[in-house]
Formats: C-alpha cells, sequence, structure tokens
C-alpha cells in the first residue's frame, strides 16, 4: 500500500482588493481541498500569505513553508498553489526555489496550471514565470502613474500619515471614496513646538538642535504618536519635512533600496500646512548653519566680535581676521581672497575696528530706536499674539475632551453600580481602558500647552520695548573702547561685506527672544 501524498497549501494575496474577489483566501484554500481530495493527497500544513508581494521572499510565511520543506526529511512531499504568479513573480527566483525543493525531494504544483517534470514541461513554466514577471512590472508601473496623479489631484495613497495629520474621507467617486488630510488639532502643536524649540528655544536659551529638541521632549513627557520616544532621525525628518509647509512629497525613494529617486519623479500633494513658510526656512538656515560641514566650532566660540557672523558679499565666504606690523594692526579679510588672492575674489579688505563700529552704531543708532523694533518686530508679535490665542482655544478643546471622557466614565461606573451591567465584560473593561487613556492624555496635553504659553513670557508692550532699547544702548559698548559681543549677536546673526555696502542681516525671533529675557 502506496504513502498518500503529503500537501501544504500556500495562500497568498497581495492586496485588500484582491481578497475581495475571486483571488481570495478562503476561494483559494477551497479550490486547492478540491484538487486534493480525489487524487487522495493529506493536506498537513497551510501557509497564508496576506497582503503580501511576490517579487521578493521577505515573506515570514513564505520563510517558514521553505525551513519546512528543507528539513531532513521534509514535512510534505507537495507545495499547492493556486497558480506559479502566487509562489512568484520573478522567474528567476522562482527557478531558484523549484530547483532548491526538488533537492530535497519536494514538488511545486499549480492548481491551474498542471505541468510534469520533464524537459517540455519545466520550459512552459519558465515561460509562463517570465510573463508574470513582465505582467507584476507592467501593473506596478501603471498603479505608480495612478497613485502619482492621486496625489497630484490632493489625494492620500493610504499610507501612515506624517505626525499632525490625519486621514479623512474627500470626495466620492464611484464605489471608492478619495481620501484626504487634515490638520490632526492634538499631534499639531507638537509640530509646532518642534519648529518653536529649533528656532527660540525653551525659553531658557537660544535656539536648539536636533540633539537639544530631542532630549527635551522626551524630558518633558511629550511622546511620539505611538506613545514612544523621540529619536533624534524622528525629530530631524519633522524639522525637513516640507509637508508642514503644506507641500507633501510623494514618491521620493524606491520602496525596495530606499535610494533617492530622481526630483522628476517626486509628485508634490497640496495638504494644510501646520507651520508658516517663513518659520521653516528659518529652521532649514538654522540646521545648515549647526552642521558640522558648513561651520567650524572655534568660528562660533571665537573671541572677536564678527566671527562667524561676517561673510564676503562676492563670494559669500566668510571674512577671516589677518594682521599687519606685527599685530599692531587687524583686518576683516574675504578667506577666499586671503588664500588664492584677487583671482579666487576681488573681495574687500576692511580694518576690524572701523568694521566693528560701523555695525555696532548701526544697532546702537537706528535699530535700537523704540518706533524701529516696534516696526520691526510687528509681525513677529502678532505672530507671537495669534499663537498665544490658538493654544488657548486648544487647551479648551482639550479640556473639554478630558472633560467628556469623565462624564462617560462616570456613566458607566453608575451602570455597574446599579447593575445594568457587569465588569466582567470584556468589552466593557477595554472601553474603560479606552476613556481613562484619552482623558489622561487630553489633560497631559493640556498642561503643556499651558506651560508653553506660560515660556513665551510676559506680554511686550510700548513700554517694555523703549526700556530694552535704552538698556541695550548703554550696554553695547565697553567702557574703554570695544563692544559687547553677547548684545550685538542678540541683534545681528549675519553682516555682508560688499564693495561699496554693508548689510546687517537679524533674525527677528532671535530679537524677539532678547526682548523677552529682558523684559522678564
Amino acid at each position: 500500500m502506496t504513502a498518500s501524498i503529503r500537501a501544504a497549501l500556500y495562500l497568498r494575496v497581495s492586496t485588500s482588493r484582491q481578497a475581495d474577489n475571486d483571488l481570495s483566501i478562503p476561494d483559494q484554500r477551497r479550490q486547492a481541498k478540491g484538487y486534493c481530495t480525489p487524487r487522495g493527497w493529506e493536506i498537513v500544513a497551510d501557509y497564508v500569505e496576506p497582503g503580501a508581494s511576490a517579487t521578493d521572499d521577505r515573506r515570514p510565511e513564505f520563510q517558514r513553508m521553505i525551513d519546512a520543506a528543507a528539513a531532513k526529511p521534509p514535512m510534505f512531499d507537495v507545495i499547492l498553489v493556486h497558480s506559479f504568479s502566487r509562489f512568484f513573480r520573478d522567474q528567476f527566483q522562482l527557478e531558484f526555489y523549484v530547483r532548491r525543493l526538488a533537492k530535497n525531494g519536494v514538488r511545486l504544483v499549480s492548481i491551474t496550471q498542471e505541468l510534469g517534470d520533464d524537459p517540455m514541461s519545466n520550459m512552459i513554466r519558465q515561460i509562463m514565470a517570465l510573463f508574470d514577471e513582465y505582467q507584476s512590472k507592467e501593473n506596478a508601473k501603471h498603479t505608480l502613474r495612478a497613485m502619482k496623479e492621486n496625489a497630484r489631484q490632493g489625494f492620500w495613497n493610504g499610507a501612515l500619515p506624517p505626525i499632525g495629520y490625519r486621514i479623512i474621507a474627500g470626495e466620492q467617486r464611484g464605489h471608492r471614496t478619495k481620501k484626504t488630510l487634515e490638520i490632526d488639532p492634538f499631534q499639531a502643536e507638537t509640530v509646532r513646538l518642534i519648529f518653536r524649540l529649533a528656532l527660540e528655544g525653551d525659553g531658557t536659551s537660544g535656539p536648539m538642535g536636533v540633539k537639544s529638541i530631542t532630549t527635551h521632549l522626551n524630558a518633558s513627557g511629550i511622546h511620539t504618536r505611538d506613545g514612544g520616544r523621540w529619536g533624534i532621525d524622528a525629530v530631524h525628518k519633522v524639522l525637513t519635512r516640507t509637508t508642514y509647509i503644506g507641500r507633501h512629497r510623494f514618491n521620493t525613494k524606491f520602496w525596495k533600496t530606499r535610494e533617492r529617486k530622481p526630483e522628476t519623479e517626486v509628485v508634490e500633494m497640496m495638504v494644510p500646512p501646520i507651520i508658516e513658510v517663513a518659520e521653516f526656512e528659518a529652521v532649514q538656515a538654522h540646521l545648515k548653519a549647526r552642521s558640522p560641514a558648513w561651520t567650524a566650532p572655534r568660528i562660533v566660540s571665537g573671541p572677536t566680535l564678527l566671527t562667524g557672523i561676517c561673510f564676503c558679499a562676492s563670494c559669500g565666504m566668510a571674512m577671516t581676521l589677518r594682521t599687519g606690523k606685527n599685530g599692531r594692526y587687524r583686518y576683516y579679510t574675504c578667506s577666499t581672497k586671503a588664500r588664492q588672492g584677487e583671482i579666487g575674489c576681488r573681495g574687500r579688505t576692511v580694518p576690524m575696528e572701523k568694521l566693528d563700529t560701523l555695525v555696532a552704531d548701526h544697532i546702537e543708532h537706528r535699530l535700537l530706536q523704540p518706533d524701529r523694533l516696534e516696526k520691526v518686530l510687528s509681525s513677529v508679535l502678532d505672530r507671537r499674539e495669534e499663537r498665544t490665542e490658538r493654544q488657548a482655544l486648544h487647551i479648551a478643546e482639550l479640556r473639554k475632551r478630558a472633560s467628556e471622557a469623565d462624564a462617560k466614565l462616570k456613566r458607566l461606573y453608575d451602570a455597574i453600580e446599579n447593575g445594568v451591567t457587569d465588569l466582567s465584560d470584556l468589552m466593557l473593561k477595554d472601553r474603560i481602558t479606552e476613556l481613562k487613556a484619552i482623558r489622561d492624555q487630553a489633560r497631559a496635553d493640556a498642561e503643556r500647552a499651558e506651560g508653553a504659553i506660560e515660556r513665551l513670557g510676559p506680554t511686550i508692550t510700548i513700554q517694555s520695548i523703549k526700556k530694552f532699547a535704552r538698556t541695550a544702548r548703554k550696554r553695547i559698548p565697553i567702557e574703554g573702547g570695544g563692544y559687547r559681543r553677547d548684545y550685538l549677536r542678540a541683534l545681528a546673526q549675519r553682516v555682508e561685506v560688499d564693495a561699496k555696502e554693508l548689510r546687517i542681516m537679524g533674525s527677528k525671533s532671535e530679537l524677539l527672544r532678547t526682548l523677552v529675557a529682558a523684559s522678564s
């Protein structure tokens, strides 16, 4: 009496759409049983792979099945699939695994493509696999084309959205509901906080770097969307993602290798912005300035008044300090010119004392005038007021959410106490846990938002601006000559020396931070 053939079923769908039609897992299983029963084959195992592509072998159930087939002796004699494309859509990989299985006495059999073991059948199978591979690549191409067009029209393609956003139903097109993104008011505040820390700091420091922001978030109990701790990469991704200024970039990388695609392949999708463009660009400038590839540590910590903030307008390179007459005279000169002569750059060379005086005089007599300061800061102060109002609304929404969750919990506890329901009900326990989590998270978020308002510092008035201007004008000059470096750098972050003019640039956010600190 011959032993019955032991069969393992491999059942796979690559998309949820396939799971709803004739390639569904139950239908594949039904057809496989119908194939085995009349032949007297015994089904000893089945391996189910929902939502997995057959273009590679990175499939958990597939690998578990291959391990069982490669055992000595194998756990089954045949692997049964609906079609060879369920097993692999790559001709080379299909043949590789067919031969590997055959070495251990295991055959691959297709329900819908019955073939023998002779050379002709092997050739037919290889031709079928080539067509499957071609069709798979064509389908992927058409699918990507459709997804890119979907993104161009402002619709979301189904991945997890960036923190600060949530997916909502957009418009209905036939039987399909198009998805779009809207701002998640709870998580969006975390995004705004990260950008604020990068530009202004936490009220006790200046602008913060990525590492410092990460430490601050974790120390403050501010969690990621899934409740975890922040990492440096995650914070850097938030700070550099154009999604937050309303331009989400789709199709930026190859999904297998994660290598960047050419810019011609990238599609920009319009989404509601969380951060203003000017704020985003200012953060990018800060990140670039902090990068070791752009700024050496000695430049930002040198003792000279304008070291690290003075640049040649002609070539964009830093102005460095040079000395003459045995150190009696000191000059700021273009570093390109200093290395290569006028062939490299025809930039200016300016006596240090003269340039320092020009910059300090401009700040002292032009910028540090109450009317000028008020005009310069008006837009920043308006944004500060808007942010405070938005935070207040956000806090009210969070407090309301916490109160609603608390009220629902009270009604559930009343129902349990009055014998209307039983606490042993697992669904009830899960609901209580869920409501507690919503209430506690909303309270924690509200307290954090209130802390952010407190850290903004006192309200800026005309009187505080006048007082700041008067105090700063007195403190910038040092008795006996020279200027206080820290005061000057709080008001000017970049000085450009051109052939006929001097351009002094500063950050409004840094100026506001200095003003707030002086008013506290």
